[in-house]
């Protein structure tokens, strides 16, 4: 596969990832780019008669650069040769955004205008853009980006288990990570059998910038430098040998460390955070929201603050980390004017001021302008370390980037999913839009979304409904396709599938119980065990034998009691009258997520997004 097969296959899935999470409230964008959140603030109101600088910016600083903006399009050096200047942000997702750049974005339509100005998460970003211009015979869009703010990966510990390790005191890194992952005693080998194995959250690098950060970091580790990365060090057999081992002890992927952290509060809640994950490879920003008492970063109003009872402490790998450095490209693209580009110089030297890089410091990140210190939350009491890390790698070249992600899909933890679709009457409904229904766009997603699993991983097909056998049949699940390498069986899958046809209502907790319960009893200690659940309607089967309470206690004593073996169902909520809050509730006790595909034309984005777990 060549370089642009490869970065087009990549974005493809960072766009496919522009979906929202259940549970995270409408305030977290799953795109990439980082772990970001979704809250998009009121653009400024455009004069009319100004230079206008419109922004694509990862939005977890739409709101600060929403607030700078309005500041300096009020102030007297808003002007270009005697012409106001009018600064535009707008919430953009880092891996969407690079997509809508690499194709030339569209300049009418929902992706809103072109930018004169981007600010991914990471420069890595740029670096993929421009690579694929590359590919393509076109020139860099983007150039060297002065950072706006900086939060370095850090691989958050429950402090506990970092105290075992020797911390404060002794540095911990990737090699630490490498050697828990390998040990048979897990962390018995430190005196605490009762944590079981040693388990690692760690998001899918194709979506998430904390986890292309990760697997930059790790790699780093194996080869021993701290110089730069290259094709003969990816291809050196140590270098894949360790990256295979760490990502043995994966719990699961995803496309956003909120998962995670999320799912970590609930169970320190219960008390049992210290079962649920050892570590997860995050931004600093993200554990200092945490360790604040909100894992979402988000405050939605009336929500009050719980501080965990166990909290989480930053290692700063001995090896080396990377920052995201939110930096401000100015794009050198044909729809970028030289008044604009004056225009967002002048803005660019705003935000670097140092009144207003002091701001960053409330969002919990560090100033990008290094003659302004670094101070509160960036403390010892939130459980980081201002003084941190030591040592900073470079993103690699972009080529050489391009290869780790395509090597990553050989190195990472195989799966084995069970795909449980429901097949009840409502699934022939009218999608929306045009002839299709429900059932056919779910089929159409499904069948594209085989395509994202290696040919090692196991994947079966379920389908469930009330009298699937006939009237008064009793038979209320079949199983289409045994759980099997899907290499063997992918054209089996999709010819399964196609078939498809609407029948009568809906099972939901008996299918669920039973998916669960198969999946436990086949349970695969190599591989991530899942349960993909798409339903579109909620539990209307009078003779079941469970009820909500039944069901979630099944789960929840499952999750709880069978730390060996884990098995999570992602449910993905569709079309309108789905039971979303129950989805929910199914997922957090098995310490999933839950996706919304409430408008039925999303199901192909939401679909991959849910396959980014694994």
């Amino acid at each position: 596969m060549d370089s642009r097969s490869t970065a087009r296959r990549i974005t493809g899935l960072l766009v496919a990832a522009c979906v929202v999470l259940a549970g995270c409230s409408a305030a977290r964008d799953l795109v990439t780019g980082g772990d970001e959140a979704t809250q998009d603030g009121a653009a400024p109101v455009d004069p009319g008669n100004c230079i206008t600088v419109d922004m694509a910016v990862s939005s977890e600083k739409i709101d600060l650069l929403t607030d700078l903006a309005r500041e300096f399009n009020a102030s007297d050096g808003a002007t270009v040769d005697g012409t106001c200047v009018f600064v535009r942000p707008a919430s953009k997702a880092s891996g969407a955004a690079m997509q809508l750049l690499a194709d030339g974005w569209p300049d009418e339509g929902v992706e809103g205008p072109r930018p004169v100005i981007w600010s991914p998460a990471s420069g890595a970003w740029g670096a993929i853009l421009n690579q694929l211009r590359g590919a393509a015979g076109e020139p860099d869009m983007v150039g060297e980006g002065r950072p706006f703010m900086l939060t370095p990966l850090v691989i958050a510990m429950p402090e506990p288990m970092a105290t075992a390790l020797g911390y404060p005191d002794t540095p911990i890194g990737w090699s630490d990570i490498l050697e828990l992952a390998r040990s048979d005693e897990g962390w018995g080998a430190y005196g605490h059998p009762e944590w079981g194995p040693f388990r690692l959250g760690k998001t899918n690098p194709n979506f998430s910038t904390s986890g292309l950060s990760a697997l930059i970091a790790q790699t780093y580790a194996a080869t021993g430098s701290t110089d730069e990365l290259t094709a003969e060090d990816l291809a050196r057999a140590d270098v894949n040998r360790f990256a295979t081992d760490i990502e043995s002890a994966v719990v699961h992927y995803g496309d956003t460390t909120l998962t995670f952290l999320n799912n970590l509060a609930r169970n320190d809640a219960r008390g049992t955070a210290l079962t649920y994950a050892s570590a997860v490879a995050v931004e600093e920003v993200s554990l200092i929201n945490y360790n604040r008492g909100n894992p979402d970063g988000v405050l939605a109003p009336g929500e009050e603050l719980i501080e965990p009872k166990v909290p989480l402490v930053a290692i700063y790998p001995k090896e080396g980390t990377l920052f995201s450095d939110n930096p401000f490209f100015v794009l050198d693209a044909d729809w970028v004017t030289p008044e604009q580009k004056a225009a967002a110089a002048l803005f660019e030297d705003f935000v670097q001021q140092p009144e207003n890089q002091r701001r960053v410091l409330e969002f919990g990140f560090r100033p990008g302008n290094p003659q302004v210190a670094i101070g509160a939350p960036i403390t010892p009491e939130l459980g980081v370390d201002p003084e941190q890390p030591q040592t900073t790698l470079d993103v690699p070249d972009p080529a050489v980037l391009v290869e780790l992600l395509e090597r990553w899909d050989t190195q990472r933890k195989s799966a084995r999913v069970l795909m449980v679709l429901d097949v009840s009457g409502s699934m022939g409904d009218p999608a929306g839009a045009g002839d299709a229904t429900k059932l056919e766009l779910a089929v159409e997603a499904a069948s594209a979304s085989l395509d994202q699993f290696q040919d090692r991983d196991e994947v079966g097909l379920r389908i469930f409904s009330t009298d699937l056998e006939g009237p008064g049949s009793q038979t209320d699940q079949l199983d289409l396709v045994a759980v099997a390498p899907i290499g063997e069986q992918r054209d089996q899958l999709r010819s399964r599938l196609d078939g498809l046809t609407p029948i009568l209502g809906t099972p939901l907790y008996d299918v669920t119980a039973d998916s669960y319960e198969k999946m436990v009893s086949e349970y695969d200690p190599e591989r991530i065990n899942a349960v993909v659940l798409l339903t579109d309607g909620r539990n209307d089967d009078p003779d079941g034998s469970f009820d909500l309470a039944g069901l979630l206690d099944s789960l929840a004593a499952g999750s709880e009691g069978r730390q060996t073996q884990p098995v999570r169902v992602f449910p993905i909520a569709y079309g309108g009258d789905a039971d979303l809050a129950t989805l929910q509730r199914i997922a957090d006790a098995t310490n999933a997520a839950a996706y919304d595909a409430s408008d039925p034309g999303s199901i192909r984005k939401v679909f991959d997004a849910v396959i980014s777990n694994f």
